[in-house]
């Protein structure tokens, strides 16, 4: 693993949220983004090497959406760049974790994305990403 790529923050509204995350970071949202497959936007702000991703669900039954109902906004993930995410998943499946996904697919910001339950990350929620080249 190469660094912590972003933490991502469960929201149930971009109107509030994203002013008062550019706010705190005194930085602009650079990038909102649509992943339809898991049902959010994305919004992305950064403030030096650190990168925030607010999720904010477009559907009831979204992923999003259920984590809010039964845990309130808040800190959802955290994402860790990898040079290789084939590899990396390989590697971590081979040492016993669980992952949420066997393949990695298109997440959001140009990223192939991989996550590990949390049951395996003392309830951490873990991605995987890997820069789309």
């Amino acid at each position: 693993m190469l660094k912590v790529e972003h933490i991502g923050i469960a929201v149930k509204d971009f109107t509030t949220s994203i002013p008062l995350f550019e706010t705190l970071l005194n930085t602009n949202c650079y990038k909102q983004e649509a992943v339809e497959s898991e049902k959010v936007i994305t919004a992305f702000l950064q403030q030096g090497e650190s990168k925030i991703e607010l999720l904010q669900s477009t559907d009831a039954e979204g992923v999003i959406a259920k984590f809010i109902e039964k845990k309130g906004e808040g800190i959802h993930h955290i994402a860790f760049e990898t040079e290789d995410i084939y590899a990396e998943m390989e590697r971590l499946k081979n040492a016993g974790f669980t992952l949420l996904n066997e393949k990695p697919k298109q997440g959001a910001d140009n990223k192939l994305v991989c996550f590990l339950h949390p049951k395996n990350t003392n309830g951490v929620l873990v991605e995987l990403c890997m820069e789309r080249k």
